[in-house]
Parts: C-alpha cells; structure tokens; sequence
C-alpha cells in the first residue's frame, strides 16, 4: 500500500504483548482520525519480532479492541512474516559501514557506564568495538561469543517540523549508537520499523512524545537506506486521573475493561483524543463527526489526565444524542423493540445503553403498579382518552384529571407515574403513554400486573 501526500498512509503499530490500554489505544486513534479527515489509509502492523512475548491471542485482541472504537484498518502486515526484508537492510547497512558488531556483555557494558558516570561523563557507548581487529574479534567469537550490532549516528543534529509540537531538533552526539540487532540475531524495534515505513509508503508517523529521540536516530536510518523522512508528529502522553502513568497492568483502563464497564466507545475516543488539547471534550455522533474536530496542532505539550469519572459523564451525554440509526443493532441484540419513538423517549434518562433494557421492559410489561390512592387513580382511569394517543395525549388527560380532583404538580403526576410504570422515577410519561397503549394503562390503572 503506497500514498501520496494529498492521501496520507498512516499506521499503528502495537507490540502483541498484552492488551491494549486507552494509553496505547490513543495514537491509534490520533491516525485513524488523521486518515479520515485527509482521506488516507491506516495500516495496523504488529511489531511482533519479539517472539517470546508476542502471542497471537494478543494480536486477535488489539483487533478487536480496535474495531469497538470503530478502526477498521485498510491494511495488516506481521513484522514476523518480514524478517527477510529487514535482513537485506541489515546487510546493506553493515556494508555502507553504518552497522557494526559489538561484542561486550550486559554487564560489562553497565561497569562501564557506571565508570563513566563516576568520571562525570555522559553513559554512552564509547565504540569500543570499532578498535577491534579482525584477530581480537576472531578470539571473541572462539570463546563463544556472538556480536550484537550497533548503527554509527553520526554525531549532527537531526530536525524536523513536528505536526504537534512545531520546530524540534535531537542532537545525536549526546546519543549512544543504538543496537539494532541482538546477539541471537532478532531485531529490536528500531530497524523494521524505519524498514516497514519505507517499503509500505508511511507518509505520517504520529505517535507519542516518548519516542522523539527515537524519531531523531530512525531519521539517520531512513537517509542510511537512502530514503525520504515522513512527517512526524509526537502528541503528550496520557496519565490516570492523579497523574501516574499508563501501563499494561491497569487492567481498569484497557479498552477490554472500559467496553465491559457499559462506556460509550465514541466517548472512549472524543475523551481521549481532545483532553489535553486547546479544544473542549465534547459528546460525537461519529468518528467522522470527531475527525472534523481534533487537530494535532491543538495538543498541549502538557501530559492529559485520563479522568473515568468524566469518562462516565461524557457517555452519558453522548448517548442522550445518539440517533437511533446508530444504536438499532445494539437494541435489538439486547431484546429492545419500540423502535426509534422508544428510543427517543429513553436516550435521555440513559447512563448506559444497557439500562434501555429496563425501560423496555416498564412499557412492554408486566409491570406491578403502586397505587397508593385508588379513588384518585380511579377517577384518572375514567378520563383516559381514546386511542390513538399521541405526544399530545398526556398533556390533555392530565389536564382533565386535574379539573375534576383539583390535583395539580407532584400530587397529580406522581400518582400516576406509579401506577402507570410501577417508579418513582423515568422517562417523560408524554413520550412513554402511547408506547404502553390504552389496554395497558387501564390494567395498571386497575392495580393489575400488566
């Protein structure tokens, strides 16, 4: 898959190592709503090199997890499946002379950091290895010993106009040359990624702030390999309610714990993607309707807190807007009829689509009434209009129940809600009348179950 920069490509790529949380859900968000509004493509790529810790269970989750926010990706690729594409950069790199072996242990390399820290010199590879001599690497290999191999920065600054944060700059001699092969010949993130946005086309890299150094050492790469650099933007991370970090392990902030507390998806992607800007959270219809809104230029460089309380509110109100166009599926697999002049008598009295199950069941019954005041509500039964009722219908028999008893507010409205619904509490009973139906409302009216 290939794009122009009139039709931006786009990609997310999570590491299948666990679940998604909002954290790591949010630059999937960020791209896939930069694709919409610039009519591009999104490519879901799983980093999965990591054999041990990738698993396929992970993978077919962030699928999933991803398709409840509404991310349909046009393309998937497997890094697993590439290894050959990434040997072939390897080997050019190792002969431009830009990737070099490296023979020092986990240990001794962190002596010796700690040696350079104590001397008040910054910890960073000292390249050693590039004095070895092809005798000395021969006797290191005959110990048993396998290189990992480093890419030679070279020590310039790297910048670049930053879609989020305007002008950034990373000077890489205060960078070690950084590893992109292990000992056991597996690849650490750094070079397939560059290798994948250059053989599929990425135009756009928008991720998170934590990975601008990263930005500033996989540019030398791309100019290594003979490339043109994507756009790069790095939006602020997000943080819990109180400040701390995201991460794996906070089971109550993944996509699978937030979709099974009953949470709204679009209020999911609105709170995540506009807190932490210039722009104000606000309920969506659509994440067509949200693409018009979130600018990358309008992200703070402040980190966004992640609130699940205003999450819960935000739900809400978007649910008191949803047209039914777009809930019917999720009402019908919940046993809901009533069709849309249900749903708009219900959406606003909603915290949870799921509660819409138990208004359904107050107008289709059986309901118990509670009827304190027989002789009232008897007198109410006697002037209930005709069918058809209509939104009118409420208004006129309240009115005539009112002049004949002298009730009026709570004392001539309460009485009947209860007898009509069996609560205290609900929806507009002008909006609910004429779903429950005359028949009905004599019976309750009557203090039978129905």
């Amino acid at each position: 898959m290939t794009a122009s920069a009139a039709s931006p490509l786009v990609r997310f790529a999570p590491s299948p190592t666990g679940y998604l949380h909002i954290g790591n859900a949010r630059p999937a968000l960020f791209n896939w709503l930069f694709a919409r509004r610039h009519g591009g493509h999104f490519l879901l790529r799983y980093d999965d090199t990591d054999l041990a810790r990738s698993k396929p269970e992970y993978a077919d989750a962030i699928a999933e997890d991803l398709g409840w926010l509404g991310i349909q990706p046009d393309e998937m690729i497997k890094q697993s499946e590439r290894l050959a594409i990434y040997d072939a950069a390897a080997d050019r790199l190792r002969a431009a002379g830009r990737l070099y072996a490296c023979y020092e242990t986990a240990d001794e390399l962190e002596r010796r950091r700690k040696r350079q820290l104590a001397r008040g010199l910054p910890p960073i590879y000292d390249r050693a290895a590039l004095k070895l001599t092809a005798e000395e690497k021969a006797a290191l290999e005959a110990e048993g010993r396998r290189p990992h191999w480093r890419f030679l920065l070279a020590a310039r600054e790297i910048a670049w106009a930053d879609l989020v944060r305007g002008p950034s700059h990373v000077d890489c001699a205060s960078l070690s040359d950084p590893v992109l092969v292990r000992e056991d010949g597996s690849y650490l993130y750094t070079l397939p990624s560059v290798v994948d946005d250059i053989e599929t086309g990425v135009t756009h890299v928008i991720r998170g702030e934590d990975h601008v150094t990263n930005t500033a050492v996989q540019a030398q790469i791309f100019e290594a390999l003979g490339a043109a650099l994507p756009a790069f933007g790095h939006h602020n991370l997000l943080t819990t309610a109180s400040g701390e970090g995201l991460s794996k392990r906070l089971g109550h902030l993944s996509l699978r714990g937030l979709r099974e507390s009953g949470v709204e998806a679009l209020a999911v992607a609105a709170l995540a993607t506009m807190v932490g800007t210039s722009d104000a959270v606000r309920p969506v219809a659509s994440l067509d309707e949200l693409a018009g809104l979130v600018e990358l230029a309008h992200v703070s460089r402040a980190p966004a807190k992640f609130d699940e309380h205003e999450l819960e509110a935000l739900s809400a109100r978007t649910l008191h807007q949803l047209p039914y166009a777009v809930v019917a599926e999720r009402l019908a697999a919940l046993g809901v009829a009533g069709a849309e002049p249900f749903w708009l008598a219900v959406r606003g009295n909603l915290a949870k689509l799921s509660e819409a199950k138990e208004w359904w069941q107050v107008v289709a019954g059986p309901v118990d009434p509670a009827i304190a005041d027989p002789g009232f509500i008897g007198q109410a039964a006697a002037l209930l209009p005709p069918e058809p009722f209509d939104a009118t219908s409420w208004k006129s028999w309240t009115q005539a129940v009112s002049a004949a008893t002298g009730a009026k507010g709570k004392a001539l409205f309460m009485p009947l809600r209860q007898a009509l619904t069996g609560l205290d509490h609900g929806p507009e009973l002008a909006a609910l009348l004429p779903l429950i139906g005359r028949e009905k409302a004599l019976k309750r009216l009557a203090g039978e179950k129905a």
